[in-house]
């Protein structure tokens, strides 16, 4: 088995030095009396912990340094993000928005929506970011669900997306927006407000309720990968996990530069792109343009970012563009790059290592989870295409499966599997702080969820001799091929080993003799051209890796459909493939 060997140096200098004596000493409660906490003991606030009380000590710290689109910069310091965070919760209690009421934002990622966010949280009401590039429906459907009140958005934003779904949100009564109001509604119309205006007329001195902690905080919408969006209820005790864990897996402390590539609108994005890092005093990098590699590794040099948490499908883009593009740059700031979203292939593990100068350390979590839960770690050797190995304070298991692929619940709740390399679903011991409290109005499928004690996952994985983890798939998502059951991760890692294979992604299609056979679609890199030889030799040398569960059908497809937050959506393909519906496409991204 292939092990990325760390130097002693490396190791010495992480923060988490000592894997097992941190999981032998870690409490939850530890963890939580790193926290302030409000003033007089009057609870826990996660805008607290991430802004306030870091204000006396390091109000000229930089917390957020905002990149614009057109070049520009612009640096606040925790001392200005306070009051620009207090005048908003300001104005949620001058409109009348009570504690707990939901406040949406639908924003790009500009300085208003970190100012929302944590302003709402001040507030005492319940924070639920969107992705501004979602069609009009997906927007309904989460402000109906979601019941909320509040909507910040930009009159762009509201005209393209809200405005034709309008009539159906009668619980939507405040629509703040941003920038030049004149481009939105028409003046006097009713429930509108410009944010400038509002802030304008309120104070920036705020003393955030008492808050227990385990109020709600958050609501993250599912991306929808296996079905219809689900709304996960997170509280403010999240914070607590939010800010151990990135400790543990991403290395991070006060003196680091973080750039998170994740959309707020996405739970990576609130938890680690707004959350973790300020609660730390970090300085947090924010930048509103889209995807570009030279503009990418220009952000990495000029800004000499320390730590950078980002997307699989965003580095085997970078790696695409070949090394040549990254050696244009300084990256010797950079010290720890992880990434999250989707399982890493092993061979971009090792481009990472080859060109960013460290490897890329893969993780593991969900929006259920509301932080990592399995991590490799900055001290750590790295066994390239593993999740690693759970976070001090977190135990997990592998679970023997039933028929339907999920796991057998037994008398007594379920039944581990202790045979290391044996496939089973992964479950995690409840106890944690930022597990979340339920689905929103869906009660029974919450309940679903645990059993024995264990929140189970719906990923299938394996656990090697020595404790790392090893992604298969999801249960919906395993192959049953002739009395085999395939994780298309396996076979998809083993097609992107070959160096005409930029991504890969691979599905069950119904067969009457074998039940079910392996096809899989590739995306070529640059420089490779479909053809009968290349379609025969990715078969042939797949067959060689993986003996009979390898794939019987392949086509080549240069635009493999992913969610907005950068997972494949196997079953968009498989529905497409069969002539199925096609489902919930709210997550889709377009080519």
């Amino acid at each position: 088995m292939e092990t990325i060997v760390k130097p002693d140096s490396v190791r010495r200098a992480a923060r988490m030095p000592d894997y097992a004596g941190a999981r032998a000493t870690f409490s939850w409660g530890a963890a939580r009396a790193q926290m302030s906490g409000l003033p007089d003991g009057r609870g826990l606030n996660i805008a607290h912990e991430a802004v306030d009380r870091h204000v006396a000590a390091r109000g000229r710290t930089v917390a957020l340094r905002v990149l614009g689109r057109d070049g520009t910069t612009t640096d606040i310091t925790y001392a200005e993000l306070q009051r620009r965070t207090n005048r908003f919760a300001n104005a949620l209690v001058a409109l009348g928005v009570e504690r707990g009421d939901r406040v949406f934002t639908l924003l790009p990622r500009t300085l208003d929506l970190y100012v929302a966010a944590l302003g709402t949280l001040k507030a005492g009401c319940v924070l639920s970011p969107l992705f501004s590039a979602f069609g009009p429906e997906p927007v309904a459907e989460r402000l109906r669900l979601g019941e909320g009140r509040v909507l910040v958005t930009t009159p762009r934003l509201y005209e393209r997306r809200v405005r034709p779904a309008r009539d159906t949100l009668p619980a939507l009564q405040h629509v703040l927006l941003t920038g030049e109001p004149a481009a939105g509604p028409d003046d006097g119309e009713e429930g509108f407000t410009s944010l400038e205006n509002v802030l304008a007329a309120v104070g920036e001195e705020f003393t955030i309720p008492p808050t227990d902690p385990e109020d709600t905080a958050l609501l993250h919408f599912t991306s929808g990968t296996t079905g219809r969006p689900k709304g996960a209820v997170h509280v403010h005790d999240a914070v607590v996990a939010h800010h151990a864990t990135a400790t543990a897996a991403l290395d991070l402390g006060a003196d680091d530069v973080f750039w998170c590539t994740a959309d707020p609108g996405w739970v990576t994005g609130t938890s680690y792109g707004i959350v973790a890092p300020l609660t730390h005093g970090a300085t947090l990098l924010v930048d509103e343009g889209d995807f570009d590699a030279e503009r990418w590794y220009a952000v990495l040099a000029e800004h000499r970012v320390t730590v950078w948490y980002t997307a699989p499908t965003a580095l085997r883009m970078l790696a695409k563009h070949g090394a040549d593009a990254a050696a244009r740059h300084d990256l010797s700031a950079l010290r720890h790059v992880a990434s999250v979203g989707e399982p890493l292939n092993a061979e971009v593990v090792r481009w990472s290592a080859d060109v960013l100068g460290t490897p890329v350390h893969d993780n593991w979590w969900q929006t259920e989870t509301g932080a990592i839960m399995i991590s490799n770690f900055a001290a750590e050797d790295i066994r390239p295409g593993s999740m690693g190995r759970p976070l001090p304070g977190i135990e997990a298991a592998v679970l023997e499966r039933g028929p339907d692929g999920r796991a057998l619940r037994v008398e007594g709740g379920v039944r581990e599997l202790t045979t290391p390399d044996t496939d089973g679903e992964l479950a995690l011991r409840v106890g944690w702080p930022s597990l979340f409290r339920g689905y929103l109005h869906a009660d029974e499928r919450y309940a679903a969820s645990f059993a024995g004690g264990w929140y189970l996952t719906g990923d299938v994985v394996r656990r090697d001799a020595d404790g790392w983890f090893w992604f298969a798939g999801r249960a919906d998502d395993v192959i049953k091929t002739a009395g085999h059951l395939v994780g298309p991760f396996e076979v998809e890692s083993v097609l992107m080993s070959h160096p005409a294979v930029a991504e890969a992604a691979v599905i069950g299609k119904p067969d009457p003799m074998a039940g079910e056979l392996v096809k899989a679609f590739v995306t070529l890199r640059p420089g490779w051209e479909p053809g009968d030889a290349l379609h025969d030799e990715l078969l042939a040398f797949a067959r060689r890796r993986l003996g009979s569960v390898a794939p019987k059908e392949l086509a080549v497809d240069p635009h493999l459909p992913h969610t907005r937050s950068g997972k494949i959506l196997r079953r968009l393909l498989k529905a497409r493939e069969l002539g199925l519906p096609e489902g919930d496409l709210s997550t889709v991204e377009t080519p």
